[in-house]
């Protein structure tokens, strides 16, 4: 009998608590059958069912079986690039990522010039459409060009331009359909068209990078505008006279937010904050991850602007050598899960949808990943005691071990 475990091969995991994202099981069973969610099972209800001697039986030997966690917004990690416009390095970020508990991410370009992000979107819809041999890639997530200079961040100020519906159509040619998330600025004149254009092909439109005010901001959700890219961070601040892009993504209903739960771009006591006020159904947790994490402090390249990172974290480097604006960050879903447990002190069950649940379904990938159900993708982790990824499975197949 194989039992590598990643060639996918039918197997019965054992004896886990399975927290399904729809129900918990104490002692449960979970059924793979290629590469898909068979069922859960109760063990004792397993116990006492026939068995199939060509399926494996694996012993999760009582450790906590989870959906794998779904990242929307990451560009890179272990020296990967999104935007290197290699496959080498979009399966270099796989396995990274896997390795930290991802099963499934957007691959997030950066603002550049037409040709370069052109070919950067040719080729993660290429990948998206293969096998990867870690996490899978369910989409691309186009942060920028269309953003606001004013709170551009780390996004390099010379290619940012005004939303162009033409432009915009080969960089959903060229994906393949895999588009499947855009971050933009809605003042820009042709924001509400280009969202009207672009929801009507499933894809989510989000606001980032922006200084619109309130009804600018109502305006475009109207449009179908439904998600806010790394909330507080490249947006105009919460203000009592002028809500702005923050305030109206806390308050408004439509829009799910993306925080970046490291407590270096949001305080925790803000994390806690946006968890009790916009509900267990519109956090999604992201890692914003680039291509540096993983390595060693130094200086780098980012996007065309000198960067550094000290002490893991990352930062454009002013002129004088000194850390400017924070660049994207260096956090895992893993550790950011650890993160928030510590913070808000709430059950892993009720913070899984930020993780797993939420971003599939603003991803449009909620019918394949995000919960353990019945004919969906056997994507799923095996935490230890203290919450460390200990197994990762991707579509059935193993394809990180702590264990060696």
């Amino acid at each position: 009998m194989i039992n590598d475990y990643t060639s996918g091969i039918d197997v019965d995991i054992v004896d886990g608590e399975i927290i399904s994202g729809h129900e918990r099981f104490e002692r449960g069973v979970l059924q793979i059958r290629g590469g898909k969610v068979h069922a859960i099972l109760s063990l004792e209800g397993w116990e006492n069912s026939p068995r199939n001697s060509l399926v494996h039986v694996y012993d999760a030997a009582g450790r906590t079986v989870i959906p794998g966690f779904v990242d929307v917004h990451v560009h890179g990690g272990g020296g990967f690039d999104v935007m290197s416009r290699k496959k080498s390095d979009l399966e270099g970020m796989s396995l990274f990522h896997a390795s930290r508990g991802t099963t499934s991410f957007l691959a997030t370009t950066l603002t550049a010039g037409h040709s370069e992000l052109l070919e950067a979107v040719r080729v993660a819809g290429e990948c998206t459409l293969q096998r990867m041999p870690g996490a899978q890639i369910a989409g691309i997530h186009l942060e920028g060009p269309y953003l606001n200079p004013i709170r551009c961040g780390a996004q390099n100020p010379e290619h940012i331009r005004e939303v162009d519906l033409d432009e915009l159509r080969q960089y959903w040619e060229a994906s393949q359909g895999q588009l499947k998330l855009i971050t933009l600025a809605p003042e820009h004149p042709q924001a509400e068209a280009c969202t009207r254009f672009l929801t009507e092909r499933g894809v989510t439109v989000s606001l980032g990078h922006s200084d619109a005010d309130f009804e600018t901001v109502k305006k475009i959700v109207q449009s179908g505008a439904s998600h806010a890219t790394h909330l507080f961070n490249g947006m105009r601040p919460l203000h009592h006279r002028e809500p702005g892009v923050a305030g109206a993504s806390l308050m408004l209903d439509e829009i799910t937010v993306e925080l970046i739960a490291d407590g270096i771009h949001v305080h925790p006591e803000w994390v806690k904050y946006v968890l009790r006020t916009k509900g267990s159904e519109r956090v999604v947790m992201v890692t914003d991850c680039i291509g540096q994490a993983g390595m060693k402090d130094g200086t780098f390249d980012f996007g065309g602007l000198p960067a550094m990172m000290i002490d893991g974290i990352a930062y454009l480097r002013l002129e004088d050598g000194k850390a400017g604006s924070l660049a994207g960050s260096t956090l895992s879903l893993e550790r950011s899960l650890q993160n928030v447990r510590s913070w808000t002190g709430l059950p892993l069950g009720e913070l899984l949808p930020a993780y797993t649940r939420n971003p599939a379904r603003q991803a449009g990938c909620l019918d394949q990943k995000g919960t353990l159900s019945p004919g969906k993708d056997a994507d799923f982790l095996l935490l230890g005691a203290e919450g460390q990824v200990e197994e990762t499975w991707v579509c059935g197949r193993r394809v990180y071990t702590s264990h060696s």
